[in-house]
This record gives C-alpha cells, structure tokens and sequence, in this order.
C-alpha cells in the first residue's frame, strides 16, 4: 500500500494548482455584470483546495489528504462549472435583452475568458472523476476508467507504468472544448459523455452567440 501511496503522491500538483490559479484570476477579470458569485466564495474555495494539494505533497499522512483534496478538487470544480455556465447565460441575456449597450472587446475578452474558465475546470474535473480520482488510485481501490487513453490501449507504445495525470485530462478538456467531439481519447462511462456534452455546450455557446455578437455577426 505505501508503494501505491508514493505513486499517488509522487504526480506533481504545481500543475492542478496552476489551472487553479488561472480559473480564479480569470474570474477576478470578468466584466462586474457577468460575475456570478461574490468574491470571497471564490477566496475560500481557492484557499480550500490549494491547502489539501500542498498537504499531499508535504505531509506523511498522504492517504488523508488526498481523500480532502479529491471532495475540494470536485467542489471548487462544480462551483467554478456553475458560476461559468451562469456567467454566460448573463451574457446571452445581455446580448439579447441589451445590444446596443455591449461592445465588441468586452464580449470578446468576456467570451475568451468563460471558454478557458470552461476548459480548466473541466480538467480538474476529468482528473479527479477518472477511475475515482488520484486518492482511489493512489489506495489501491481505483474503479474502472471513465475514459480510454491511447497508451491504454496500445501499452506497447508506452511506458510500463504509465497513468494518465493532469495533464493528460487538460488536453482531454482543451480537445473537447475545441473539436466539440471526442479525439484521442474515447468516453466509456456515462459520467465521461455527460461531463464532455456539457463541456462542449458551454464552448459552442459561448463561441456561437457571444463572440459572433462581438464582431457584430449576429445584429
């Protein structure tokens, strides 16, 4: 079990904490009439997930901590997916209801923010859903994959210990938010499809209404 542990533990969480990080700078950048949700909720889930990822990689009760870092991983994501998917329904709103008061670069430094908001949390997301997440496959209880990575299914061309990290699921978000389909790597769960339908809604959304708007494609 600790050898498990020390794989678990030994994946590096200064990239999660990066796209972190961005989700909540970018956050902060929006336009006050697309903010979803007052600051200090974004002060405290931030804090609340970044404190149990430094605790994974510092502390010698790594099994606990990443436990706590799966339940503030999949809440900041969920905050973060509601506030986005809220956010822009306020733009389509504005866009509608509004026109003549929008203008063209808000709605575009708007737009470009909600679709990379909408990328990074999915990867957080797709990181701790996958096969229950780093803490039960760092235990040795992981489930069966959610999705289908290439090196799974040609390990010929892979390293033999190979796993998918965080990485890995933000090219997974970034392809899903960008081809609005599957890729590379193939949905087998349900959750998987679900989670990547709505993903690819938010980005058709917001790369449809609010950007055409913003070149005044739509009058």
């Amino acid at each position: 079990m600790s050898d498990v542990i020390q794989a678990g533990r030994d994946e590096a969480r200064w990239p999660p904490v990066m796209a972190i990080m961005a989700v909540f700078a970018l956050l902060e950048v929006l336009p006050h009439h697309v903010y979803a949700m007052p600051r200090w909720v974004s002060y405290a889930v931030l804090v609340a997930a970044i404190v149990p990822m430094i605790m994974v990689t510092v502390s010698t009760d790594k099994a606990m901590w990443l436990r706590i870092e799966h339940v503030a991983i999949m809440l900041l994501a969920s905050v973060y997916a509601g506030n986005t998917a809220a956010e822009l329904g306020d733009m389509v709103g504005i866009i509608t209801v509004h026109p003549p008061e929008t203008r063209s670069v808000s709605l575009l430094t708007s737009s470009f923010t909600i679709w990379i908001t909408n990328v990074l949390t999915f990867s957080l997301l797709y990181w701790q859903i996958d096969a229950g997440g780093p803490s039960r496959i760092a235990r040795g209880i992981a489930g069966k994959p959610d999705w289908l990575f290439p090196q799974a299914s040609a390990p010929e061309l892979a390293s033999p210990d190979w796993r998918p990290l965080y990485i890995d699921y933000l090219s997974l978000a970034f392809n899903t938010a960008t081809a609005f389909s599957p890729t590379d790597v193939l949905p087998l769960a349900r959750r998987a499809k679900g989670l990547m339908m709505l993903e690819s809604a938010i980005s058709l959304l917001t790369l449809v209404l609010v950007a055409a708007r913003a070149v005044n494609v739509i009058p």
